[in-house]
C-alpha cells in the first residue's frame, strides 16, 4: 500500500520510537480489514519495537486498531484506515506512544493530566478534512497523557450505519460519552477550555497580570502574524491575542499563489506561520475572544470574553473574516445536518445523494467540480444572471455530466424533515416562480463577512462592515491600526494580508516613535513666568 519513497520516510520517523509498542487489529473477512491488515503489516516491518496483534473478538468496530503500549492500554484507536490526511495523525500516535516527546506548554500538559472524570471521545472524519487532523491529534495526546481519557477516531465512510444513524453530517464530529461535544476544527488549548471549567478564570487572571504592550495584534491569521513578526523586529514589546491561531487559512485546503511557494495545504501554511511568530519575543495569547476595544489617550484596553483586559500602546486589528451565510429558514437549524460550507471536509459524507451549491463565483464553482465526482448530483445556484467564476472552472463545470447549472435563483428556504436537509426553495427571478428541489446536503458559498461586530460604534466601518483604513492602515482612531480581510483593502488575498499586517506594524512603529517625541517635546518644553 505504502511506495517505496514513504516506506523509506516513514522508517526514519519510526527510528525515533524508543518503547516497544503493540498495535492490535480488530478485523474480519472483510475486503476494508484486508486493506487494513496489509498497511498495518507494513508499518510493523519498518521497526522492530512495533507488534502487531491481529484479532476477531475484541472490538464492534472492524476493521479497527488500537496503539498500545505491552500491559498498558493507551486510549487510542483508529476505526479507520488512516491514509490521506490522517496518515499523520498515525504516524504522530505512533511515535508519542513508542516515547516521543509531546510538544505541548508544561502547563498545558499539566492541566490535560488534572482534568477529574472519564472523557470517552469519538470522531467522526473523512480522510480528505484538512481540519480532521488536528481534531484526532489534539485527543490522541490527550489520551496518552490522561489515563482516563479515551479516543477512537472513526471515518465516516467507512462506517456509513453509524454515520446514518447518528445524522453525522459534517466533520470533525466529536461525540464525548455517547453525547455530541463540537463540531468543526478545535486544537488542545479549545478542548480544554470547554472541559476545564476553571480555566476561563484562571486564563483571565493570567492575562491581567500582563504588563502592556507596545503593540497588541488582536487575530492570528495571516495579517495578524506578519504584524507580529514586523513589530517583534522592531525590538517593541508585542503581543497578539487570537480566537484560533491561523485564522480561516486553517479552513483552506490548496494555496498555489503564494509567491515562493508553489503548493501547500492551509493548515501547514498556518503552522508555519505560528513557527514564524514564535520565533521571535511575541507573546501569544490563543483560544481568546475580544468582546470590545476601549481607546484611551495613553493606552488603549482590549477587552476579552473570559473577562480580562489587555493594554497596550498601539493595537493593530487583524480579525479577519468567515463565510457569509445566505440567511434563510433553515439555514441555521440545520447547520452540520445537510447545510455545510467546506465542501473538501464533508463531501466524503454524501457519497451518491444529491446536492446543491449556492453560489456562482470560483469559490462556488470549484466546489461543484469537487462534489461532483462524489455525489449522485449537483445543483448550482447563482443569483446573478451568470456565473461570475474564470471562464476555465466554467469550462469544466459544464463538462460534467451530473452537474445543473440555474442563474437568476434566490435561494429562499432550506427544508428538513427535523433532523436533516431534505431540500432546498428557490424564486427564479425572472418569473417570479418558486420552485423546490429535492436534496440531502446543500453547500454555501457566497463570500465572506468581516468579523467586526464587536467593533461597531468604535472604528469607523464601510457599509458592508469593514474598517475603513488609509494607506497606512490607520484607522479612525488614533493607535488603532488594521489589517487583512477585515479592511476595506480589495482582494481577499493571503498574499495581500501579509503585505497589509506587516505595513500595518511599521505604521504602529512609527506612531509610537511619534507619540514618545511629542510626549518628550511637552515635558520638556520650559512655560515662560
Amino acid at each position: 500500500m505504502l511506495d517505496a519513497n514513504l516506506k523509506n520516510q516513514l522508517q526514519a520517523y519510526l527510528e525515533k520510537i524508543t518503547q516497544p509498542i503493540e498495535i492490535v487489529a480488530s478485523i474480519d473477512d472483510g475486503e476494508k480489514s484486508r486493506e487494513m491488515a496489509e498497511l498495518l503489516r507494513e508499518i510493523a516491518g519498518l521497526s522492530d519495537r512495533i507488534t502487531l496483534i491481529e484479532r476477531r473478538d475484541d472490538d464492534k468496530r472492524k476493521p479497527s486498531f488500537a496503539i498500545n503500549r505491552p500491559g498498558e492500554d493507551l486510549g487510542i484507536r483508529f476505526a479507520a484506515i488512516p491514509l490521506g490526511h490522517e496518515f499523520t495523525s498515525l504516524v504522530l500516535a505512533l511515535l508519542q506512544a513508542g516515547g516521543h516527546p509531546i510538544k505541548l506548554e508544561p502547563e498545558v500538559i499539566e492541566q490535560i493530566k488534572n482534568l477529574d472524570g472519564d472523557f470517552s471521545f469519538e470522531t467522526y472524519v473523512s480522510l480528505s478534512c484538512q481540519n480532521c487532523p488536528e481534531v484526532v491529534q489534539a485527543l490522541n495526546v490527550m489520551s496518552l497523557l490522561n489515563p482516563r481519557i479515551r479516543q477512537v477516531t472513526i471515518d465516516g465512510a467507512l462506517f456509513q450505519n453509524e454515520v446514518e444513524e447518528r445524522q453525522v453530517m459534517a466533520v470533525p464530529t466529536v461525540y464525548l460519552n455517547g453525547e455530541v461535544f463540537g463540531q468543526g476544527r478545535m486544537s488542545v488549548e479549545e478542548f480544554l477550555a470547554k472541559l476545564d471549567s476553571n480555566a476561563g478564570q484562571r486564563d483571565a487572571e493570567k492575562l491581567n497580570a500582563r504588563e502592556p504592550y507596545d503593540v497588541l495584534i488582536v487575530g492570528g491569521g495571516p495579517a495578524g502574524a506578519a504584524a507580529a513578526i514586523y513589530a517583534a523586529r522592531k525590538g517593541v514589546r508585542t503581543g497578539v491575542v487570537a480566537e484560533r491561531f491561523g485564522g480561516q487559512v486553517l479552513d483552506t485546503l490548496a494555496i498555489e499563489n503564494f509567491i515562493s511557494v508553489k503548493e501547500t495545504e492551509g493548515p501547514r501554511f498556518a503552522a508555519a506561520l505560528e513557527e514564524h511568530v514564535k520565533a521571535y519575543d511575541v507573546d501569544i495569547m490563543n483560544v481568546q475572544r475580544a468582546e470590545a476595544l476601549v481607546p484611551g489617550a495613553k493606552q488603549i484596553e482590549v477587552r476579552l470574553a473570559n473577562g480580562a483586559v489587555l493594554k497596550s500602546r498601539s493595537v493593530i486589528l487583524a480579525t479577519g473574516a468567515r463565510w457569509r451565510e445566505v440567511n434563510v429558514p433553515g439555514e441555521r437549524e440545520y447547520r452540520n445536518h445537510g447545510v455545510a460550507y467546506c465542501p473538501h471536509c464533508d463531501g466524503p459524507l454524501f457519497k451518491g445523494k444529491r446536492v446543491a451549491v449556492i453560489g456562482g463565483g470560483n469559490s462556488g464553482v470549484e466546489a461543484a467540480i469537487d462534489l461532483a465526482g462524489l455525489v449522485q448530483h449537483v445543483t448550482l445556484l447563482e443569483y446573478a444572471g451568470e456565473l461570475r467564476a474564470d471562464a476555465v472552472l466554467q469550462r469544466k463545470l459544464y463538462s460534467l455530466p451530473n452537474v445543473t447549472v440555474i442563474t437568476q435563483a434566490q435561494t429562499t428556504e432550506i427544508t428538513g424533515d427535523g433532523k436533516k436537509v431534505n431540500g432546498l426553495s428557490y424564486k427564479d427571478r425572472q418569473s417570479g416562480e418558486v420552485r423546490h428541489l429535492e436534496l440531502e446536503g446543500v453547500f454555501v458559498q457566497i463570500g465572506l463577512v468581516p468579523n467586526t461586530e464587536w467593533l461597531k460604534g468604535t472604528v469607523a466601518l464601510s457599509k458592508h462592515g469593514e474598517i475603513e483604513v488609509d494607506a497606512k492602515g490607520q484607522t479612525s482612531v488614533p493607535g488603532v491600526f488594521a489589517a487583512g480581510d477585515v479592511t476595506t483593502v480589495p482582494y481577499k488575498q493571503i498574499i495581500i494580508a501579509t503585505g497589509e499586517g506587516s505595513k500595518a506594524a511599521l505604521s504602529a512603529f512609527d506612531y509610537l516613535i511619534r507619540s514618545s517625541v511629542e510626549t518628550e517635546t511637552q515635558e520638556t518644553v520650559a512655560v515662560p513666568a
